[in-house]
This record gives C-alpha cells, sequence and structure tokens, in this order.
C-alpha cells in the first residue's frame, strides 16, 4: 500500500510538467508555456513498495478550449538505469528528499502495474488519500490473463498519444490528449481491455474518458 505524504515538493509536479508538456509530440498547445491546473488522477501500489505510481489528469487552461492530458508518471529515491531520456526532472520532498519523476511509460513498474489494472489483478487507488480504492476507475478486459512482456517495451510517441507492445502480441495504447465522452465511454474500436476514469473540468463538470486501451494482435 502507497502512503500519501501530504507535504512540500521543490520544484512541484506542475512546474516540472509546464517545461517538459511542449517537447511531447502529443502536446496540443501553441507556443509559449501552458498553463496548467491538477484535474484529476489516480494511483496505483508497486508491490515492492519502491516506486510512486501516478497517472495525472492535468488540464492546459492557456487556450480558449482547454486540453486535459494524461500523465503517467513515477517517482524513484534513486535514478532509473537506462532511462535518462524518460527523466521528467528532479523534485526535493519534504520527508522523502529527491525524487527523480519519469515518465511512466518508460517505466517498467508502471506499465506492469497498468497491465495488471487491465486485466483485474490491481487496483485504482485514489490519488491523494491511503489506502483507499478509486471508484470511478473502472477496466474490463477479454481474452487471457496479463502479463507484462520481458524485456520491458520502448513505448513510441507522436501526435495521437503512446503505444507499447503488449504481451501475446497486444499493444498498449496511452490516451495521452482525453476527449470526453458520454457516460461510461464505449470500448475503443478493437479493444480486449481498457481504462477509463474521471476529471474536473473547468466549467465544473466531471468527464469521462478513456485513458489507455489494448488491442489484439493484427
Amino acid at each position: 500500500m502507497a502512503v500519501i505524504h501530504h507535504t512540500t515538493l521543490r520544484p512541484t509536479k506542475l512546474e516540472l510538467l509546464t517545461s517538459w508538456l511542449p517537447t511531447r509530440p502529443w502536446y496540443r498547445g501553441g507556443p509559449g508555456d501552458p498553463v496548467l491546473v491538477k484535474s484529476g488522477g489516480f494511483r496505483l501500489d508497486d508491490p515492492e513498495g519502491e516506486v510512486g505510481i501516478e497517472f495525472m489528469v492535468t488540464t492546459d487552461t492557456s487556450a480558449p478550449g482547454p486540453t486535459a492530458y494524461l500523465v503517467p508518471l513515477t517517482y524513484r529515491g534513486a535514478p532509473l538505469d537506462g532511462r535518462e531520456h524518460a527523466l521528467v526532472g528532479t523534485m526535493e520532498h519534504g520527508v522523502l528528499g529527491k525524487r527523480w519523476a519519469y515518465d511512466g511509460c518508460h517505466d517498467p513498474v508502471l506499465v506492469t502495474q497498468l497491465l495488471s489494472l487491465i486485466g483485474g489483478t490491481a487496483e485504482a487507488m485514489a490519488q491523494s488519500v491511503s489506502d483507499t480504492p478509486d471508484r470511478e476507475v473502472t477496466r474490463s478486459r477479454t481474452g487471457e490473463p496479463l502479463t507484462a512482456p520481458a524485456p520491458a517495451p520502448e513505448p513510441t510517441d507522436d501526435e495521437h498519444g503512446t503505444r507499447l507492445a503488449g504481451p501475446h502480441g497486444t499493444t498498449l495504447h496511452l490516451h495521452r490528449v482525453l476527449t470526453p465522452a458520454p457516460g461510461d465511454p464505449s470500448p475503443a474500436r478493437d479493444a480486449v481491455g481498457q481504462v477509463t476514469g474521471a476529471w474536473s473540468a473547468p466549467d465544473g463538470t466531471r468527464p469521462r474518458a478513456v485513458f489507455a486501451h489494448l488491442t489484439a494482435a493484427g
């Protein structure tokens, strides 16, 4: 179980993301820094208790039409070997000391736990409360049980989001730009598993969208 520490972070997560987001191919903003607000998300527990795993939703309010982004992050107490290119930045945590924040799609611990969530063997946890499930996060899966491929695949980013090779020839798709859907979103086309969630929009509504889905081989 992850323990949530309500303490200071310097710089903050949003300060790190303000400079990092515009470097991503799926970023939709224009020139100039985004104006980010934290809009929601959820956490997953690392069974080893070493890595913090967060799926943050942050909204860029700098344009007339706000854009919500899904940013999976991992937090580690030491650098992750071979993933220097995936480092979002470092922070000083008021309790835990120096923390290395990574684009979680490059972190094998996050990928493993996301596949476990889709497969039904891990549970989405509240973003800011210890030992509390997040009941707004739903998942579905058809087919074989999921185990993370080894070695960990290198993700591919483009304007549509992030893709990773999954088990049994599947492909894991991370929806970086969230598109609201009425009610609980229907399964994505060709999906054999998915995760949906909710966040707080600037207009006070609480939209839902597919956060990630899995497609079969072929």
